[in-house]
């Protein structure tokens, strides 16, 4: 990463889509279509009501739609490739059909990326930076727009007593050396965003450390997703044990976010966060 910073309030174009960051940071939607996501699985299985949810936080301002095939909460089991793509696909293409906002497909698998690419999703968010070695081959051959996200073990073992010696500069170094390894399959710097992945393989801690210090992330040449959506540290500060209840505590580390510089920040609660992302952005911009 370089001191000659790439303009970040600008219009995102690659082959397969365009994002417009003119007025700064922009909503990703969260869409899992699983039945075991930590806050939502099992709400939007089905098809038709997976469209509706999508439709509806276009509306309410979200400017990307991520397509969750595969739970990444702590403790979770990976899914095959094809249960992946038979959840996803059907998905993509009627939404694709019915809108032109981009789709990411959040899958760490590149049989699942090159299908939903196929199917009209322009973005990769993986979870494991490129862990599966095909993945950056794909991402380079369709140009797709990625993002690599921090995580310590698996979903299934990230929340075993993970430490640190300095999570901040450990998390920034890794996504650093992930940014390196694409782009040497010949991805340009642009089309590649980085996460600190809250809640990832860190403790109550190292989420609040993480947000502390958002800006050393914000500051370097990529733009930078934060996903802090209903998470349980949330829940540990506020008391609030029911994901869906941490609406007001969800707000507070998006504001934190976006204020730091983040370019998009992941939500289930698109309606709400686009007014406090609103707010944000102004601010930055005065």
């Amino acid at each position: 990463m370089t001191d000659q910073r790439r303009p970040k309030n600008d219009i995102l174009e690659w082959p397969l889509g365009s994002l417009d960051f003119s007025q700064g940071c922009i909503i990703m939607g969260i869409l899992n279509v699983t039945p075991d996501s930590f806050s939502d699985g099992g709400t939007y299985m089905d098809t038709d009501s997976a469209i509706e949810r999508a439709l509806q936080m276009v509306h309410d301002g979200a400017r990307i739609i991520d397509i969750g095939p595969e739970s990444t909460r702590p403790g979770s089991k990976p899914v095959s490739a094809e249960q992946q793509i038979a959840r996803a696909i059907p998905v993509i293409e009627k939404i694709t059909q019915r809108t032109d906002t981009v789709v990411s497909i959040d899958t760490q698998d590149s049989r699942v990326a090159e299908a939903a690419i196929k199917a009209g999703a322009s973005i990769i968010n993986d979870v494991s930076a490129f862990g599966d070695p095909k993945m950056p081959e794909v991402a380079a051959r369709y140009n797709a727009v990625s993002i690599l996200m921090h995580m310590k073990g698996t979903p299934s073992t990230m929340q075993k007593e993970p430490s640190y010696d300095d999570v901040v500069s450990e998390v920034l170094e890794y996504l650093t050396s992930r940014i390196e390894y694409a782009k040497g399959f010949g991805l340009p710097a642009e089309y590649l965003m980085i996460d600190p992945g809250i809640g990832f393989g860190k403790t109550y801690h190292h989420n609040l450390e993480l947000l502390k210090h958002l800006d050393r992330f914000c500051r370097t040449d990529h733009r930078v997703l934060v996903g802090t959506s209903r998470k349980k540290f949330i829940g540990r500060i506020t008391g609030r044990e029911i994901p869906s209840e941490r609406l007001f505590g969800t707000a507070a580390t998006v504001a934190a976010s976006v204020l730091a510089g983040a370019s998009i920040v992941r939500v289930h609660d698109v309606a709400e966060m686009a007014e406090v992302v609103q707010v944000c952005n102004a601010i930055n911009n005065a």
